[in-house]
């Protein structure tokens, strides 16, 4: 057993769109409230496409960070953190391949896919082949149990749990495990020590399910214990050996409904998009210039809301009152289409003004983000070290 812990990343694409808000942002700010989280931003996997034009890789990360403060994420609340600046995450990375079977990342879907999608590009590499290991390695270092993502994803989570399967079924029988456990039991204090031998005799001697149920809860609620005693105890109670590695859960999130302005998917590659922070002006002209459904030729001309990319958008940032309006407009033409467009227009720059103000204040100082990142880096590092003694230990590698 693990404490709770979110981890997710993003690569560094630089200034985000309000899709990248609706898509995943909302979810990462709600998160940091309910669980200890931790995002990053994963530089590293951006070469696994981009190794041949990496220039931009920094600048973009810094971009990105500032949009992600705007939207409200907090520090106070979340570590942020750079993957490249927690060397742990390429070492993992590179002992976990040493007992990875070369098919298991073959079969991963996305694999061959994203092969096809970026056919302009030689992606037969092995950093392309091998980067859902590196995904693996980034969530198992910090023993997340769970990990957002879209359905998509979760070959990737999968494939995460199954590494760490194998590595605990290879590995995870710890040299002097009962004697160190024990002597784990004995630093619970004379009652809850006598409590947990108790709840252990019951479960490996009756099978009372109930009983582990009640010793998690017991350790849970005991602060002084390190991460590695904690991990005996979970182990020592159903008679397993210490796991090293946590299996982690996709939390599933809601795939993103925001739309582009053309009424497909919102992507910069579309060109279809509104920044983050994009100027008001902008927005404005953006979405006045909205193709809208082909049927209104004239401004006396009936429409249908289905058919109208506009309607996507009322979906998304009208109330009901707002949206019978515009229904009902439309197909009466008792309202012309820029007339549909405007309470869209105030929602988005409603929406956007609270970040455009946080954002400034980070602009106005750049020092803040790279200290923010700074600190973020140490702390997931001390994590990722954690864990990193621990799969050292387990394999061998401990020479201290």
């Amino acid at each position: 057993m693990y404490a709770e812990r979110v981890v997710s990343g993003m690569r560094p694409t630089g200034a985000l769109h309000l899709g990248h808000y609706h898509g995943v942002l909302l979810n990462w700010i709600k998160l940091q409230h309910e669980y200890p989280s931790l995002f990053f931003v994963a530089d590293w996997h951006a070469l696994t496409t981009q190794y041949d034009d990496p220039q931009h890789i920094h600048r973009n990360a810094m971009e990105m960070v500032v949009d992600w403060l705007a939207a409200g994420l907090d520090p106070n609340q979340a570590t942020l953190f750079i993957q490249s600046r927690v060397p742990e995450h390429a070492e993992l990375h590179l002992l976990l391949s040493m007992m990875t079977p070369l098919g298991w990342l073959e079969r991963v879907p996305t694999y061959k896919d994203q092969q096809e999608k970026l056919s302009s590009k030689d992606l037969s590499t092995y950093g392309f082949l091998g980067y859902p290991l590196l995904q693996a390695a980034d969530i198992l270092i910090y023993r997340a149990d769970r990990v957002p993502v879209g359905e998509d994803q979760i070959p990737h989570i999968e494939f995460a749990r199954e590494i760490a399967r194998r590595f605990n079924h290879l590995y995870g029988r710890e040299p002097g495990f009962e004697d160190k456990a024990k002597e784990a039991v004995k630093k619970l204090g004379g009652k809850r020590a006598r409590l947990y031998d108790e709840l252990r005799t019951r479960f490996q001697q009756e099978g009372d399910r109930e009983a582990v149920e009640q010793a998690h809860a017991l350790l849970e609620e005991i602060q002084h214990l390190s991460v590695a005693d904690r991990e005996r105890l979970f182990g020592y109670l159903e008679g397993t050996g210490k796991m090293i590695l946590a299996e982690p859960d996709a939390l599933l999130t809601e795939a993103s409904r925001m739309p582009g302005l053309d009424g497909a998917k919102m992507s910069k590659s579309y060109g279809n998009f509104i920044a983050l922070r994009e100027p008001a002006d902008s927005v404005t002209k953006k979405v006045r210039s909205m193709p809208t459904d082909p049927a209104r030729m004239r401004r006396t001309d009936p429409g249908d809301p289905q058919k109208c990319p506009v309607w996507q958008l009322h979906l998304i940032y009208s109330d009901d009152a707002c949206r019978a309006w515009a229904q009902e407009g439309c197909r009466s033409a008792g309202i012309g289409c820029i007339e549909c467009k405007q309470p869209i227009i105030d929602s988005i720059l409603k929406e956007q003004g609270p970040m455009r103000e946080r954002a400034r204040y980070y602009q106005e100082d750049p020092n803040l983000v790279k200290n923010i990142l700074a600190d973020g880096c140490e702390k997931a590092r001390d994590l990722a070290r954690e864990t990193m003694r621990d799969v050292r230990e387990a394999l061998g590698l401990d020479y201290s």
